[in-house]
C-alpha cells in the first residue's frame, strides 16, 4: 500500500499521536449497546511469503483463504476495486470460512475512479448483486471515492449514498485534502448526512497523511485503516495509543470495531495484528484469539 508512505528516515520527526477526541463521539456512542465486538485483519489473503509464516509450511496456494480465516475473523477485500468477480466465485470463498468470518469488500473501480459515482446505477447494481453471494459473511462495504473528489462533490457522494439498500452497512473513506479542512478536522455538512444516515467515516492512520486521522465516529462502530512501516518502533508505539482509545470507546459504548492491518510492504502485518491483539487483550480485557506466527520478523 503506496498510501501516505514517506521515507523511513522521516518518522522519527513526526508527530504520531491521536487527534484529540470530538466533543460528538461521547453523545455517539452513548446511543450504543458496548459489548464491542471486534472483527480484525488484513488486506489479501493471497500471499505466497506467508508460507511458513502466518500459513503452515506447505499450505497450497488453493488453501490460503482457509489458513487465513483459521487466524482472523474478516478481511478488508481490496480485491474487489479492481475486479467484480461472480456470485459462483464468492460462494467458494463462502465456502472456505468459518461460520463468523466476514468480508468487508471496497466498490468497484469502474464505480468510484471511472464513472466517479455519475451514472454508475448499472454497475452499482451489478456489483451490490454479486457481494449479496456473501450472505451473513458480508461485513461493512467501504466506498472510496477518486481522490480528486473534494466538496464540490458533495451532492454526488450523498445522492450515491441515499441509492444504497438500507441493509447495507456501509463506511466512507475519502483521500481528497478538503474534507479534513478547518478547526472540526471534517467536513461539518458530510459529518452530519452520515450521522442521520447511519453510515459510517472509515479512519486512516497513514504517515503521511495524518489528516485521513479525523477520529470523528458516525456511529456506535469504527473502521480503521492501519497502515504501518515495516515493523519500525513507531508502528508499535501508535498501536499502544489506539488501544487505549479504543478501550475509552469500549467504556462509553461501541458495538464493533473493524481494525485493518496494512504495510507498504504487507509480509509484516501479521507481527503487527499479533501486536496489536495482545494489547487489546492486556489493557482492555478483551479475549481475542492470537494468531500463530510460525517465524516472526523483527525489522526496526
Amino acid at each position: 500500500m503506496e498510501f501516505g508512505k514517506i521515507d523511513q528516515r522521516e518518522l522519527n520527526e513526526i508527530d504520531f499521536s491521536l487527534p484529540a477526541e470530538p466533543e460528538a463521539n461521547k453523545r455517539i456512542l452513548a446511543k450504543g449497546k458496548g459489548n464491542t465486538k471486534f472483527y480484525i485483519g488484513c488486506a489479501k489473503w493471497g500471499r505466497k511469503d506467508w508460507v511458513g509464516k502466518l500459513y503452515p509450511q506447505g499450505t497450497k496456494e488453493k488453501d490460503f483463504l482457509n489458513a487465513y480465516a483459521q487466524q482472523f475473523n474478516s478481511i478488508e477485500f481490496n480485491g474487489f476495486f479492481y475486479n467484480i468477480h461472480s456470485r459462483e466465485q464468492v460462494k467458494k470463498w463462502v465456502d472456505a470460512v468459518p461460520a463468523d468470518f466476514v468480508f468487508c469488500p471496497k466498490f468497484t473501480q469502474s464505480i468510484t475512479h471511472i464513472r466517479r459515482l455519475k451514472n454508475a446505477r448499472a454497475e452499482a447494481d451489478a456489483f451490490l448483486d454479486v457481494i449479496s453471494a456473501f450472505g451473513t459473511h458480508l461485513g461493512p462495504v467501504f466506498l472510496m471515492p477518486h481522490p480528486q473528489m473534494g466538496i464540490k462533490h458533495l451532492e454526488t457522494i450523498e445522492e450515491f449514498l441515499g441509492d444504497m439498500p438500507k441493509d447495507i452497512d456501509v463506511f466512507l473513506e475519502l483521500r481528497h485534502e478538503e474534507w479534513y479542512a478547518g478547526e472540526n478536522g471534517y467536513n461539518p455538512e458530510l459529518y452530519k448526512y452520515l450521522r442521520a444516515h447511519k453510515q459510517g467515516a472509515v479512519i486512516t492512520d497513514a504517515s503521511g497523511r495524518r489528516d485521513c486521522l479525523h477520529m470523528h465516529l458516525t456511529k456506535p462502530e469504527c473502521f480503521i485503516r492501519f497502515v504501518g512501516n515495516g515493523l519500525h518502533a513507531t508502528d508499535y508505539t501508535r498501536i499502544d495509543e489506539w488501544v487505549q482509545r479504543i478501550k475509552t470507546w469500549m467504556e462509553e459504548g461501541l458495538e464493533k470495531c473493524y481494525f485493518f492491518m496494512h504495510q507498504h510492504e504487507e509480509l509484516h502485518s501479521p507481527e503487527l495484528i499479533k501486536y496489536f491483539i495482545s494489547q487489546m487483550n492486556k489493557h482492555c480485557g478483551t479475549k481475542i484469539p492470537l494468531p500463530v506466527i510460525y517465524s516472526e520478523s523483527n525489522v526496526y
